[in-house]
């Protein structure tokens, strides 16, 4: 028979990612909670969790069992709270940013929850393909990410990708570059970046074979590196950080949308936590 603690322990084991940061939530030891979790998967005749070298990864089973834990402990818990006598409080929005996004424009989202102690706000951020897993398994009530087609969410922003070069650059008061004027360059690569295989053949088909100085998926550090004369990169233009210039890169035709992506049944939890206004005001 299913009981709470079970639920309770699968539901850390799925928020935190990890069985010794689940255990550190639960106070329990980890021991404890494996016990526990083999304990679940034997109760419901199946396996629910898959247990991948650097991560744990939902079976079908643990992902239809995760919508209904998640709606029986919000259920134990307006009970308990009803019979105490006490308001329930608002659950915490967890919105998932794709790692390319701005830092400034995830402090701004962050600033504006801030702002009202009534919202409650929880960020991650990840690369688009972790965010749509989350998204997936319920881990995440939205996301901000890379928009795949005009009908999977709402577009909040789109931008041009460009050549990001020092202020100071002897090709910075250029109004567009040639592809072949780059090739003594050195480049600074954003790991982040959602069209790195692209850029790559790009450069390539046109004999430009650079010497890179720095790899990172570090957004701040690979434009304050391009800021201080170390290296070009290529990014969108809403990435560029004072000390820097955007100057578009014939033939380097890419843009990005940028939009968000509700999870299954968490449009109310959305809807109240004003999010869609949030967003229009500062991506």
């Amino acid at each position: 028979m299913l009981n709470r603690r079970h639920l309770r322990q699968f539901l850390a084991l799925v928020d935190t990612g990890s069985f010794t940061a689940a255990a550190n939530q639960l106070h329990v030891a980890q021991p404890t909670l494996s016990a526990g979790i083999a304990e679940l998967e034997r109760t419901l005749g199946t396996p629910i969790i898959l247990r991948e070298r650097r991560a744990l990864r939902l079976t079908e089973a643990g992902n239809r069992l995760l919508v209904h834990a998640r709606a029986i402990e919000r259920a134990f818990g307006l009970a308990e709270r009803w019979v105490q006598g006490t308001p329930p409080p608002a659950p915490p929005l967890r919105l998932g940013v794709i790692s390319s996004i701005a830092t400034r424009t995830m402090a701004a989202i962050a600033a504006r929850y801030a702002e009202n102690a009534t919202a409650l706000l929880t960020l991650t951020d990840a690369p688009d393909a972790d965010l749509r897993r989350r998204l997936v398994e319920h881990r995440l009530d939205a996301i901000l990410t890379t928009l795949r087609t005009p009908e999977e969410g709402e577009l909040l922003l789109e931008e041009d990708y460009a050549m990001i070069l020092p202020a100071a650059h002897r090709l910075a008061a250029r109004s567009l570059l040639q592809p072949e004027e780059l090739a003594g360059e050195t480049m600074i690569a954003r790991r982040s970046c959602e069209i790195l295989a692209e850029t790559s053949r790009f450069f390539t088909a046109r004999g430009v074979r650079p010497h890179f100085a720095y790899r990172a998926a570090n957004e701040d550090r690979c434009l304050m590196l391009v800021a201080a004369g170390a290296g070009v990169t290529t990014a969108p233009v809403s990435l560029v950080v004072p000390g820097t210039v955007a100057i578009p890169l014939q033939g380097y035709d890419f843009r990005r949308r940028i939009g968000l992506i509700v999870a299954s049944g968490q449009e109310d939890i959305v809807a109240a936590s004003s999010l869609r206004a949030i967003l229009r005001e500062v991506v």
